[in-house]
């Protein structure tokens, strides 16, 4: 009976779990003062921005692209309660809760997009001009039965 090996490299360079989790938090709180109108809008706008630039580009520093994918949906799970205070603190307790049920559900997909497009281009970006890429051989080495 022969045997087959299967050695993998991993490129993931840590988990960014807990960043992920700040970024969210940052994202909730913006989005708060965004909705309640608290603060200069502009400030606040561009907050958010900064951000998530800077959080794409760890990303891409980590080379994890891949977790922009998730980073909204994280988010969305942090800000939904804040969201739903805010349009409540802005345009009164029933008005405010069933705005507040509309934006979170139907304007999220708006927010999201703009996250992921935020996270995805300047995780490219850094990952991109990162060095040390591909340089180390390949990811996959297949050892056949003969062979050790």
């Amino acid at each position: 009976m022969s045997t087959f090996y299967v050695q993998m490299k991993d490129r993931a360079r840590g988990n960014v779990t807990v960043p992920m989790v700040l970024w969210s938090i940052v994202m909730a709180a913006v989005l708060f003062l965004h909705e309640a109108r608290w603060g200069v809008r502009s400030d606040v706008v561009w907050s958010g921005v900064g951000a998530t630039l800077l959080f794409g580009a760890y990303l891409g520093w980590r080379r994890r692209v891949a977790a922009v994918f998730v980073a909204p949906i994280i988010s969305w799970m942090f800000a939904w309660i804040p969201l739903l205070i805010a349009s409540m603190i802005r345009d009164g307790f029933l008005r405010g809760f069933f705005a507040g049920v509309f934006w979170v559900t139907i304007g999220w997909m708006l927010i999201a997009f703009l996250e992921f497009v935020g996270l995805f281009f300047s995780s490219l970006v850094v990952r991109a001009i990162r060095p040390g890429g591909r340089g180390r051989g390949p990811d996959v080495v297949v050892f056949g039965p003969n062979e050790r």
